[in-house]
């Protein structure tokens, strides 16, 4: 009974965080993301895609707007319009060389940015357990789960690993301005040992926690398609209709 309760328990927690993901299912979420990067970065212009790329470029901001990850939202929303800003004011009175540099530098992080957003939403609101009960679902062998699930614990490890160097350096007095060299030094190289060893640590935690046995493993993850993730399926295909077209 004790062990019952404490599924049970389990169970409903995850269930309360799924309510405050939208949307909830990882495969919806790769889905979206393969949209915005691939229309985004190969897709034409002119016709209809003008009107499918703005509309692009936002959905991410509302995704992470809908997820509650409001400072990451309001970055990119400030990024999104210091670069428009930069195109309609800037832009048109240079000439020649800074011209070009300038355009292509704007035009790159306007069709890059927003699936590098939609990436950093499907990492930071997809645990491990979910995303390898989606793929699970979707029968992608363990040669591809295994990688993959080690680098969703990866980028937030890293970052983790980074915060930690960089507050014990301030402790000493070692910033960037000060110290640039001695930043170099002092958080640069223990960031890359650190990688090195973080690597090796989640893949024999992958390893351990039974994601290469023969065996077919139990998740308490409850994945699904709801309302929400068909309606979403579904705003994505004129845009999919409309990228082959043009």
């Amino acid at each position: 009974k004790g062990r019952d309760r404490l599924m049970d328990a389990a169970v409903k927690m995850l269930e309360f965080e799924n309510k405050a993901v939208i949307p909830t299912d990882p495969r919806t979420k790769l889905f979206l993301t393969v949209t915005v990067s691939t229309i985004m970065i190969t897709g034409g212009t002119g016709g209809f895609m003008n009107f499918i790329r703005p509309c692009l470029m936002a959905c991410p901001i509302i995704f992470l707007l809908l997820s509650r990850k409001w400072t990451a939202a309001a970055r990119f929303a400030v990024t999104y319009a210091i670069l428009f800003v930069l195109e309609l004011t800037v832009l048109p009175l240079l000439t020649g060389t800074w011209n070009f540099i300038l355009g292509a530098a704007i035009g790159i992080y306007t069709h890059m940015l927003p699936g590098f957003i939609m990436g950093y939403y499907l990492v930071s609101t997809t645990t491990v357990s979910e995303f390898v009960a989606a793929m699970e679902h979707m029968h992608i062998p363990q040669t591809i789960v295994i990688p993959i699930s080690v680098v969703f614990r990866f980028f937030p490890t890293v970052k983790e690993e980074y915060v930690a160097i960089r507050d014990a350096m301030k402790m000493r007095g070692i910033t960037t301005l000060r110290n640039p060299m001695k930043m170099l030094e002092y958080r640069v190289v223990p960031l890359m040992i650190s990688i090195a060893k973080i690597g090796e640590e989640l893949s024999a935690a992958a390893l351990t926690r039974g994601l290469g046995a023969p065996q077919k493993r139990t998740n308490i993850c409850k994945i699904g398609f709801a309302p929400l993730d068909i309606f979403f399926f579904l705003l994505a295909i004129p845009c999919w209709v409309g990228f082959f077209i043009c």
